[in-house]
């Protein structure tokens, strides 16, 4: 963590809600640890389940997730959708893409998957019809264009899931910071300010979580 940066959430409750968790499958502990080996960015099991929760209550069939790294959240997503969901995977990385598909072969849910490998914004500009839910994951300067992007492709009661609202509190700095945390900052600012078209709440759990109910 950098200097001036901020724990979202006390390590102490951090791990007391890791403490409740039930026991994860192989695959999701697999990825965990090489994701703190490697230094891989990925939501972990806390906001994974809520994830799902989402995905459930929404009642998804089509997630369109923008930026996936190696998988893990899209197993999360694919397990929510169920039999006859549709998720599409995208990242920039060819490599991130075949380790992704390794993982959800072994989690039993390549099926439900599409891989896309390239820009995110662009991929999900290139799948036809609306979504139930979008996962917004990129690099943090294109924030703003991706929401721009994602909210006329959801439908009415459709979900824009947003991580790393918060961005370590570099928000929460006066100054402008960095395009990354403009970015983020921009993005907040949008969602909130838009309360004809979409209703918005940003959740304070790991690095923050941006749920937007399009109406």
């Amino acid at each position: 963590m950098a200097a001036g940066d901020l724990d979202i959430v006390h390590p102490r409750i951090e791990r007391y809600l890791a403490s409740l968790l039930p026991p994860r499958d192989e695959v999701l502990v697999e990825m965990e640890a090489r994701a703190r080996r490697e230094g891989i960015p990925i939501v972990g099991p806390v906001v994974g389940r809520l994830f799902c929760q989402l995905a459930l209550i929404a009642r998804a069939r089509r997630v369109m997730e923008l930026g996936s790294a190696i998988g893990y959240s899209t197993l999360w997503w694919a397990r929510a959708v169920g039999r006859g969901g549709k998720v599409w995977y995208t990242d920039s990385d060819p490599a991130n893409a075949r380790d992704a598909q390794a993982y959800l072969e072994r989690g039993g849910v390549a099926d439900r998957v599409e891989f896309l490998v390239g820009d995110a914004v662009a991929c999900m500009a290139k799948v036809k019809g609306k979504f139930d839910l979008v996962f917004c994951d990129i690099d943090k300067p294109g924030y703003p264009a991706a929401l721009r992007a994602a909210m006329p492709r959801l439908k009415r009661g459709g979900l824009l899931v947003v991580d790393n609202a918060l961005w370590k509190g570099r928000v929460t700095r006066r100054w402008g910071g960095d395009a990354a945390t403009r970015a983020v900052k921009r993005l907040n600012k949008l969602v909130y300010a838009s309360d004809a078209r979409a209703f918005s709440v940003v959740l304070p759990l790991r690095d923050g979580v941006t749920v937007v109910v399009k109406r």
